[in-house]
């Protein structure tokens, strides 16, 4: 689990918990809501990041797969079931803070010396 504070904590069984991947974005509370192509999306890159595998073997293509699926119906359930009282997020509005976060991220520091 990740503390209030953004560091990895402990959770049950003292097992260590990091921050999420950056590449699995947030998908409740948006309008318009998340497509299953995004749900998808979301699910293929949680299986890659469990399994370690971009792209499976031949022999663990059949596992790969169905995992994905399976998230993929958790996530639609997850996704229906929760409330919130806020208002919806806007994804024009959330992708440029996104931007704006990356660029000074990656802001090039010219002759650091």
């Amino acid at each position: 689990m990740v503390t209030r504070s953004g560091r990895p904590g402990t959770g049950r069984g003292g097992a260590k918990f990091s921050a999420m991947c950056r590449a699995i974005k947030t998908l409740h509370n948006f309008a318009p809501p998340a497509t299953d192509e995004e749900i998808l999306a979301s699910s293929v890159q949680f299986v890659r990041k469990l399994s370690g595998f971009t792209h499976p073997s031949k022999a663990n293509e059949a596992a790969f797969n169905r995992a994905v699926a399976d998230v993929s119906h958790a996530a639609h359930h997850l996704l229906a079931s929760l409330v919130s009282n806020a208002p919806p997020r806007d994804r024009a509005v959330e992708a440029q803070k996104a931007r704006a976060r990356a660029q000074k991220r990656y802001a090039r520091v010219e002759n650091p010396v």
